[in-house]
């Protein structure tokens, strides 16, 4: 479901054990409440797919949807 409003293209970070991966996602800013943007379930559910794929180690879809920024230890 669309939710009516303008939209707008942000960065957003998933941040998993290993990984921190910056994808652009899409945010409606809604008619009725324009105080903040939020965002829609296809949104949502891209986000939720992200941090399983880099759960999985599944580096060469994540290049494909954003950056990813690998974890370093502590020294």
């Amino acid at each position: 479901m669309k939710i009516p409003g303008q939209r707008v293209v942000r960065t957003r970070f998933v941040q998993t054990e290993k990984y921190v991966i910056a994808v652009q996602i899409e945010m409606v800013i809604p008619e009725d409440d324009p105080s903040e943007p939020c965002l829609e379930s296809e949104t949502v559910e891209f986000l939720q797919r992200v941090r399983q794929k880099a759960e999985a180690d599944d580096l060469t879809w994540l290049r494909a949807h954003g950056k990813v920024y690998a974890a370093l230890e502590a020294a």
